[in-house]
């Protein structure tokens, strides 16, 4: 049949028309099969049901009544839309793909033409990127028409299948096929690089760019590799997200939420393993088996949480409840009897909360269950009377240990050795070692490390030293610099100064002392008024490099060695190397922790050193935390001495936005112990300056003026009754002060050009003192007298010192910061000074 061409500018759309856009299903399609009762039974379990066969038989003629109306249906519909005949389809079909192939001729020409000029899909030389580029301009002209036209003729993955590789689209995560391995490593990779939680989007991405399968293999893979790196967060954010899914949310595996449980076992997270052991118990498809309660019960035990493990012993007896027991077929018994491993972790969980009777109750319900006690049974219950005090029952569990025929292990002696060092019974603990070695038991370095430690507290380090030589011959958990350390403290902790210096030359031998054995001898040497070994020692710590037995060491002091020594200096009285001391600290980026070592500070600024307390309080301000009340205390106090009242009011604000409370009995007692470095009128210039400034609105400051009244008070009322009773009981001894005062002084005038003091004549009081007389000399004295008091010379003269001399004001004293920068400054300056015996000193 010959099909006349058609113009160019003819469209396709007017020749390319689908006679039957929406087809109808053929005569010959299979119905939908009559689901069986299994099938049915599995379904109505998944939504909580148990169904009867009664219910099942119902069921499935309502469901094979409904498969026999779906296929009259659909046969009713095939028949009522038959196809024409076969030829006539053929002929219909064959037209319309002529009529296409010639509207392609008229855009892009026939081959041997070459280029016309019309426009079109560019071209290539295998004329495969046509039929793309074809394929691409239907697809935007009208893709829903022409999709029977487009279907199977372009095949665009052929390349991609044949070298192996898939991609999947909007994840850009190209892999190789079935590689699930693979991808469940990269995954796991990110997942360890993010925090993410459950209902993060991002985790939903990460976890759908994967394209896994989240099966239980899948599954137990991805916690395995989480567990690796100790991210427990991440393994309960990715079991929940799989397990909230619509396609997984009726796959739950108990395999999966053991391996959960037992991942937070491991990282001591008892309150989330309990959170996930509950939604355990709560579904028939994942209920705890005795591998879950082992877990849980072990994660308990480790935290000492006795009353939450008795809780989990009472689940195990109990039966779920009556929407989980529906969920499971009529012959599911859930029911479970704790074993030996369950009531080791009661006995584990007695150790830390030192309940002692709770062996009685484990030891009782073992027998009552038919179990048999295990090594490790007994281990525990003497390491629990261990903790408790209870000695004679830690002897006493061991004897019947060796009567039942279990066989001792070195935990169990290494419990024994312990009993025996607190009650003081060396020599029973180093017969119990003997018995050990005697037996074949094989041995631990924990049993000789706790011998060696008991012989030092008892002033035989020698004999420890011989065990420490059997300690290296096993393999050691931890360093031996840490047997040595716990040896020094153990004598120190038995009086044995000497010995513990002996212990620390000693361990020259055998290893290289570290930071912590360092840091226990200035303890030993600060305590024991041996400031001079203990600076030799700091001193040698801090240098870049220390030789020793094998090999160099360099050691870096840390905030620990730091307070030894400053404990060590205030202990000597040794106040300037303390100060250098706090200064290096300081330039080290260390701060003195105010919980322990505010003592230190407060006695430092009563002996002459005030502004290391200053800086110590501005530096804790300024890393923004909240300074002891302590450090307030003195602070203000010293201020009060220095008459800087600008510094007080500042220090009481700051107490007051630290929400550092302290009411007027503890403001007056303050007061009252540090009377003696208060003046009257320091006090008085104190009130007047406190009640003419309106920054005070709090209660701390309230509290403080009103104790400040009161101890002014009282200081003046004292004042008034000291002069009476020196009248009274030194009446001669006063004349003959006031007969020398006056031959020695005469009628001299004192002036001091530097302070500016107004000049004033001196004449001895009626009490012996010594008052100054000046212009206004008798109004004073009047004013004075209206306090009952009179004021001697050398109070006169530092109060004009005090009001004449004082520039001190908070805003102009330097801050933490900038006291630290002039610190590293003069380091520098020391560095590079030139030192007065250098040669080129000598040679110039």
């Amino acid at each position: 049949m010959a099909i006349s061409s058609p113009s160019p500018g003819f469209h396709l759309s007017l020749h390319l028309q689908n006679p039957t856009p929406t087809p109808h299903p053929g005569p010959n399609r299979k119905p939908r099969p009559t689901p069986t009762n299994e099938t049915l039974r599995r379904r109505l379990l998944r939504k909580g049901v148990s169904a009867t066969p009664k219910i099942l038989h119902a069921l499935r003629k309502k469901e094979a009544g409904k498969s026999l109306r779906r296929a009259r249906k659909e046969a009713a519909t095939a028949t009522a839309t038959a196809p024409p005949k076969e030829d006539a389809l053929v002929a219909e079909e064959e037209a319309r793909f002529r009529a296409a192939a010639e509207e392609y001729r008229v855009l892009m020409g026939r081959p041997w033409h070459g280029a016309r000029g019309v426009v079109g899909p560019p071209r290539a030389a295998s004329g495969e990127d046509g039929l793309v580029g074809l394929r691409k301009m239907l697809e935007e002209r009208s893709g829903d028409r022409f999709q029977w036209l487009l279907d199977g003729d372009v095949e665009n993955e052929g390349v991609e299948d044949a070298r192996g590789k898939q991609r999947r689209v909007g994840s850009g995560w190209i892999s190789e096929v079935g590689d699930e391995e693979r991808r469940i490593e990269l995954l796991v990779s990110r997942l360890n690089e993010v925090d993410l939680s459950s209902g993060d989007w991002r985790l939903t991405r990460m976890m759908k760019q994967a394209d896994l399968i989240y099966n239980e293999d899948n599954l137990l893979q991805i916690l395995k590799g989480l567990e690796a790196k100790g991210n427990w967060r991440q393994a309960v954010a990715v079991t929940e997200w799989v397990y909230n899914e619509n396609s997984y949310k009726h796959r739950r595996s108990r395999f999966v939420y053991t391996k959960l449980l037992s991942i937070l076992g491991k990282a001591w997270m008892p309150t989330e393993a309990l959170r996930i052991f509950t939604i355990m118990r709560g579904d028939a498809q994942i209920y705890p088996d005795m591998a879950a309660y082992h877990s849980i019960a072990v994660t308990l035990g480790r935290a000492g949480l006795l009353n939450e493990l008795i809780k989990i012993i009472d689940y195990m007896r109990q039966k779920p409840s009556k929407r989980v027991m529906m969920m499971r077929r009529k012959d599911w018994d859930p029911l479970l009897e704790p074993d030996v491993l369950v009531y080791n972790s009661v006995l584990n969980a007695c150790v830390l909360s030192q309940q002692w009777k709770g062996v009685f109750w484990v030891f009782q319900k073992m027998r009552f269950g038919g179990l048999t006690p295990t090594g490790a049974t007994f281990g525990l219950a003497m390491e629990v009377m261990l903790k408790s005090k209870k000695y004679e029952f830690v002897q006493k569990f061991f004897e019947k240990m060796q009567r039942k025929g279990v066989p001792p292990r070195a935990i169990t002696y290494k419990v024994l050795v312990r009993a025996f060092w607190e009650q003081g019974k060396v020599n029973e603990a180093v017969e119990a070692v003997k018995d050990m070695e005697q037996r074949g038991v094989v041995g631990a370095a924990t049993v000789y490390y706790e011998l060696a430690c008991c012989l030092c507290n008892k002033g035989r380090w020698k004999d420890a030293m011989l065990q420490v030589e059997k300690m290296e011959q096993f393999r050691l958990t931890k360093p031996l610099e840490f047997a040595f350390t716990g040896m020094i403290l153990a004598s120190f902790d038995g009086g044995y100064i000497s010995e513990c210096i002996s212990i620390f030359e000693s361990m020259k031998d055998y290893c290289t002392p570290n930071i912590g054995t360092i840091n226990v001898m200035l303890k030993v040497y600060g305590r024991c008024d041996m400031f001079g070994k203990a600076k030799d020692l700091f001193e040698t710590t801090t240098c870049s490099s220390q030789p020793h037995i094998r090999g160099h060491s360099s050691l870096k002091a840390d905030v620990y060695t730091y307070s030894s020594i400053l404990e060590a200096s205030a202990s000597a009285q040794q106040w300037e190397y303390f100060e250098n001391v706090y200064r290096k600290m300081t330039l080290s980026q260390h701060h003195l922790d105010q919980s322990k070592y505010s003592w230190l500070l407060i006695k430092a600024s009563r002996a002459g050193k005030p502004y290391l307390v200053e800086h110590a309080l501005d530096s804790i301000l300024e890393r923004g935390e909240i300074p002891d009340v302590e450090l307030f205390t003195e602070n203000i106090c010293q201020t009060i001495a220095e008459s800087d009242y600008g510094r007080t009011l500042h220090l009481m604000n700051t107490m007051s936005a630290a929400s550092v409370n302290m009411n007027e009995q503890q403001w007056s007692d303050l007061l009252l112990q540090n009377s003696h470095r208060f003046r009257v009128h320091g006090l008085k210039d104190l009130i007047t300056h406190l009640s003419t400034s309106d920054a005070i609105k709090t209660d701390p400051g309230h509290s403080f003026v009103r104790a400040l009244q009161s101890q002014c008070a009282t200081m003046l009322a004292k004042d008034a009754e000291e002069p009476q009773a020196d009248n009274c009981s030194h009446s001669n001894l006063m004349e003959h002060d006031e007969l020398s005062c006056k031959d020695s002084l005469g009628s001299h005038e004192f002036s001091d050009s530097s302070t500016g003091i107004p000049v004033s004549d001196v004449k001895a009081g009626s009490g012996g003192d010594i008052v100054l007389r000046g212009p206004h000399s008798e109004d004073e004295h009047r004013n004075l007298a209206h306090w009952g008091t009179q004021v001697s010379a050398i109070d006169k003269v530092l109060d004009s010192m005090s009001s004449f001399g004082n520039c001190s004001s908070y805003e102009k004293m330097p801050t933490a910061s900038e006291i630290l920068e002039s610190w590293e400054q003069e380091c520098v300056d020391d560095i590079f000074a030139p030192k007065k015996g250098s040669r080129a000193t000598m040679r110039g």
